[in-house]
């Protein structure tokens, strides 16, 4: 447990910081789940999904909840289900 007036009040941010990003990670970790399971089922929703699901990874990582480099790579598997999916 904290002991210092300062080391309280870091544990007390450090929980405020943990629920917001959570919060976030979450958020993306469906939106990246919706679309997959809408490319997978061939679905037209899945190309208008994508604009809200790379502007959702760019937030995240505006926020610093995720790398730039995870949220390229998530965009590019993202990107290239969705494109394959049309195409079927």
């Amino acid at each position: 447990m904290a002991n210092t007036k300062q080391a309280k009040k870091r544990a007390a941010q450090s929980v405020r910081r943990r629920a917001r990003n959570r919060s976030v990670a979450t958020q993306v970790r469906h939106a990246v789940r919706d679309i997959r399971q809408a490319a997978a089922t061939g679905a037209e929703k899945a190309t208008g999904m994508l604009t809200d699901v790379v502007s959702e990874l760019d937030r995240a990582v505006r926020k610093g909840v995720l790398h730039r480099n995870t949220a390229a790579r998530l965009k590019s598997r993202v990107t290239r289900a969705t494109a394959k999916s049309a195409k079927k």
